[in-house]
């Protein structure tokens, strides 16, 4: 499998990105394309002893930073490292593609460059999250601020497909965020999305409330990118400030690091089951091929996560199922 990596995305781009990739072809047993500036590549490399071994580098020196407009991908800075990824990947050069770059960039290059399944209302980012037990996939986690309800119904159907075929879960729960667990609670949307995923062929096990998300509420949570959002960015805030009051207190004194050294094998596999680089990022739901989006601060232990899951994405023909699914729309 080869699978495209955009080695000038991201904050920590391209020396943490370049490390991922080196992990994931010794672990993972796959072949990356990096794009991007090759001399820096290469340097980079040789200065930190990374192996480019079953790594080809396809060379441009334009990079889409964060400020720019997600125009920028298909219009002024088609040319870029995200640009020549998606190019690759049209032309069938690789398997799939990464990046940790520029969101909506990514987004519009996914829409416009890869196109959408037929049948697919709206693309949409699908964050696989940590939670009491296991994990659960957020979507839509912020491509689409305004949505219809059969768009919601489209996600839940994608994400049910992505969590059985590539996180190994029988029959997905698939929930609607929503302010109560009655039918009748939210507006015109939830009301409406509420009927309409009640008459799909997924698990839908109703309304779920935002205090039951990281309770093990459900597998798949769907909801408007506006609210996803939301949803994922104080997930990921209050994780990162509560593990983070724990470690301060097991700082504190020569009495709690001792108490901190007692349970420390305890304590690391907490930090694990809780920490989102476990996931790498986000999928593109509802493109023609495999497109994530791995967190912008990736260090070089998410990216390896973010191939991980794109390798298990490719290898459950996900994008095909999807599409036969929707299509029984």
């Amino acid at each position: 499998m080869k699978i495209i990596v955009d080695a000038f995305g991201g904050d920590n781009a391209p020396l943490e990105i370049i490390k991922g990739c080196a992990l994931a072809v010794e672990d993972l047993g796959i072949d990356i394309i990096l794009t991007g500036d090759k001399n820096i590549i290469k340097k980079t490399a040789i200065e930190n002893g990374i192996s480019l071994n079953n790594i080809k580098v396809v060379h441009t020196d334009v990079v889409i930073s964060p400020d720019d407009d997600a125009s920028a991908v298909v219009k002024e800075k088609k040319n870029s490292s995200m640009g020549v990824g998606f190019q690759l990947l049209n032309s069938g050069e690789g398997d799939a593609f990464v990046s940790a770059g520029n969101s909506g960039a990514l987004v519009m290059g996914s829409s416009l460059i890869i196109k959408r399944i037929k049948g697919v209302k709206r693309p949409a980012f699908a964050p696989v999250m940590p939670k009491a037990q296991g994990c659960f996939m957020l979507v839509d986690g912020g491509a689409n601020n305004e949505v219809r309800p059969d768009m919601l119904q489209q996600f839940a159907i994608m994400g049910s497909i992505y969590m059985n075929k590539v996180m190994g879960i029988d029959n997905p729960r698939v929930g609607l965020a929503n302010v109560g667990t009655e039918e009748h609670k939210g507006g015109s949307l939830q009301q409406e999305a509420y009927e309409l995923l009640k008459a799909t062929p997924i698990n839908f096990i109703g309304n779920v409330e935002g205090r039951d998300i990281p309770a093990d509420g459900c597998d798949v949570l769907v909801t408007d990118g506006f609210n996803g959002n939301l949803i994922l960015k104080t997930y990921e805030g209050v994780a990162m400030e509560l593990m983070g009051k724990i470690k301060g207190l097991f700082k504190k004194n020569a009495k709690n690091k001792i108490a901190a050294a007692m349970i420390m094998s305890d304590l690391k596999k907490l930090a694990k089951e809780m920490d989102y680089n476990e996931y790498g990022g986000a999928a593109i739901m509802g493109v023609n091929k495999p497109v994530f989006k791995a967190h912008g601060s990736s260090k070089a232990k998410t990216i390896k996560s973010a191939l991980r899951l794109t390798k298990q994405f490719v290898e459950g023909n996900v994008v095909e199922e999807i599409s036969t699914n929707i299509a029984k729309l």
